[in-house]
Formats: structure tokens, C-alpha cells, sequence
């Protein structure tokens, strides 16, 4: 075979194969700036900020008014410290998923909800799932209205 044929044949096989390396992660780059999930995440970090600190008080007002309206300021705090304190303090955290839904378990329809899944560690408990549900609110901001940890 004649040498150029060779090299053309080389620079069509790299092309290729960087159109499929291109089109495989294609879709996580659509997803990382998927805006609904940068504005989600930031309110989730942003109160769960609050949560690290162990603030009940600030981490309920800022709450959206349906967690205001299904806890207590006391139930809040029992929770908050039952729940946090024996974990020890956050070492890392990182977003996992965020995922949108209209709908949700006692949730009324037609709402708009997220939940922003977290892989977080912390001194006591190196292997911990977060979740912060969030809904948007009648002012077109993201609200939480519900917290686990796993």
C-alpha cells in the first residue's frame, strides 16, 4: 500500500473515533449546565451550609414555607442534632444528581421539584448520601422542603 493511503486512512480513523469519544460524553455536558440544576445545587449548598454549622434556627427560616409548615422550630432542632451530630463534622461533599419532577409524594401536581442528590463524607461516617428537596417557590426561586441523610 502506498504510504498516503495509509496516513489517510489514520486521520479517518482518528476522526471517528473522536466523534464517538465527542458524542459519548455529550450528554454529561449537557447536563452540567443544564441552568434548572447550577440554580438547585447553589440553594441546596447554600442551606445546607447552614445545616453544617448545626443552625436549626437559620437553617428553618431559610427553608421554603411547606418544611416551615411540616416542622416544628423545635422538632427542627431535635432532628437537625439527632441527626448531624453523631456524623461529625462535613469533610466533603459533591453533587451526585440532580433530577426534576412536576410531581412528588404529597406533593401536589403540576408543582416544579427537584432533588439534589449529594455524596458527602464527614468524620464519623466516610460514605453518606444527602438528598435536598427543593420546589420553586411564587417568587421563581428554588425553596427547600425536605432534607434526608443516609
Amino acid at each position: 500500500m502506498r504510504p498516503s493511503l495509509d496516513r489517510a486512512r489514520w486521520r479517518a480513523l482518528v476522526l471517528l473515533l473522536s466523534f464517538v469519544a465527542c458524542a459519548a460524553l455529550a450528554p454529561q455536558a449537557v447536563r452540567a449546565q443544564d441552568p434548572r440544576a447550577a440554580a438547585a445545587q447553589r440553594v441546596a449548598r447554600e442551606w445546607l451550609a447552614l445545616v453544617d454549622k448545626l443552625d436549626a434556627e437559620a437553617s428553618w427560616k431559610a427553608a421554603g414555607e411547606r418544611f416551615r409548615s411540616a416542622f416544628s422550630p423545635t422538632y427542627w432542632v431535635d432532628k437537625l442534632r439527632r441527626e448531624r451530630e453523631a456524623r461529625g463534622t462535613l469533610v466533603q461533599r459533591a453533587a451526585a444528581d440532580t433530577a426534576f419532577a412536576n410531581s412528588g409524594v404529597g406533593l401536589p401536581e403540576g408543582g416544579n421539584y427537584a432533588i439534589v442528590a449529594f455524596r458527602s463524607s464527614f468524620a464519623n461516617q466516610i460514605d453518606a448520601r444527602e438528598e435536598v428537596m427543593l420546589e420553586v417557590g411564587p417568587d421563581y426561586a428554588w425553596h427547600v422542603i425536605g432534607y434526608v441523610i443516609q
